[in-house]
């Protein structure tokens, strides 16, 4: 059985490296020319930790990443709103949050999985189904496969041309990401910061012993009276604007904040989605390529059982299909909260944050982190 898995992202990967694990036949097609560590940081929370664990490549990505124990919601002056200790969730899944810049995960995954499992410069552009699968891409080349996983990103050509649905959603919220060589910021060691104003948040971590990602998010209609982030952020922290000014403007890259709305269907015969092909999330609780990464555990272990690829992905998609709308649907309102622009509203958040009990947060923490399907 030859299965194609379209995007060589982290999620496209994953898949590849649990499917081999079950002595599967896989080849990636990524569009880009190479892997190469571009983009910022990322968080690999519990959850995905668990999965990087069974994988056996947990301690490769915690070398090469900084781990978290603690994550903090401020207010722009950095003082505490809320303080979530992540060491009962340490002890009880034996793993950490770990914070990696984006290209050295994909590069620890891609190594693992053999280079030469993947082939680069590879841009679908149709899929025919005959008695399997064929596929054309954009350099004129054609192959087939029996089975075609689809990792390509929220903006999904196999979605597109095998369901052809999905409705993508803007937040009207733009994110600035950047990471850069901060030998001051040692202070914020094992910490993840969020810091709520009004209509924009800044969030900063250590990604390894020399560097700190951050992300700048802001609605829209602030961008329109100004783009110069550190005049929107002048308000703040004065390391927060700190962070802005000593970063290399070629480290800096700004997205729109967009999700794709919940779809009930993610398989078809045997085509399947995984990761923001099928369940896009904004970024706001962090679980976006987690939630992939999960999608690829599912599948390996349904693979595992010797099932065929029908039923695999079936109860693939009823096992993942719950929790992942969960995670878009709560983040969506995460986005919206984070977000008030109104001097009352902000100062009601703000002391509703504080009173909330740390049992509630672990209540929500325990439910993201909990891979037990």
């Amino acid at each position: 059985m030859k299965i194609a898995i379209i995007g060589a992202g982290i999620g496209g990967l994953t898949t590849a490296l649990a499917l081999q694990k079950n002595n599967l036949n896989v080849t990636v097609y990524e569009s880009a020319p190479e892997i190469k560590p571009v983009g910022a940081g990322i968080i690999m929370a519990n959850n995905a930790m668990q999965i990087f664990d069974k994988l056996g490549i947990r301690h490769k990505i915690e070398n090469a990443g900084h781990k978290i124990s603690t994550i903090k919601i401020t207010d722009p002056q950095l003082k505490t709103l809320s303080d979530v200790q992540l060491n009962k969730f340490e002890s009880k899944f034996g793993v950490h949050n770990v914070a990696i810049h984006r290209g050295d995960l994909q590069l620890i995954l891609a190594e693992e999985i053999g280079f030469e499992n993947i082939q680069l410069s590879k841009r679908l552009a149709k899929i025919e189904k005959n008695e399997d699968y064929r596929l054309s891409f954009k350099d004129g080349t054609i192959t087939n496969a029996d089975v075609i996983i689809g990792a390509d990103g929220i903006k999904s050509l196999v979605r597109n041309q095998i369901l052809n649905i999905g409705k993508l959603r803007d937040s009207g919220q733009k994110c600035w990401r950047g990471v850069a060589d901060l030998d001051w910021a040692t202070q914020y060691n094992h910490q993840a910061h969020e810091a709520w104003g009004k209509g924009r948040r800044f969030g900063f971590v250590r990604i390894n012993h020399r560097k700190v990602y951050w992300y700048a998010v802001m609605n829209e209609t602030l961008v329109k009276k100004s783009n110069n982030l550190t005049e929107i952020f002048t308000d703040f922290n004065a390391d927060v604007v700190r962070m802005i000014l000593e970063t290399p403007k070629e480290n800096i890259f700004m997205s729109d904040i967009i999700d794709l709305e919940p779809i009930s269907q993610w398989q078809k015969d045997r085509v399947c989605l995984i990761g923001d092909a099928a369940h896009a999330t904004t970024p706001n609780m962090g679980q976006g390529a987690c939630q992939a990464i999960e999608d690829a555990y599912v599948l390996g272990k349904l693979f595992g059982e010797g099932k065929i690829v029908e039923e695999v992905f079936s109860q693939y998609e009823n096992l993942r299909m719950k929790k992942a709308h969960y995670i878009v649907n709560t983040s969506t309102s995460i986005g919206k909260i984070s977000h008030y622009e109104n001097t009352l509203a902000v100062w009601l958040r703000n002391t509703l944050i504080k009173t909330i009990p740390n049992s509630i947060n672990e209540k929500q923490m325990e439910k993201v982190f909990d891979i037990t399907y």
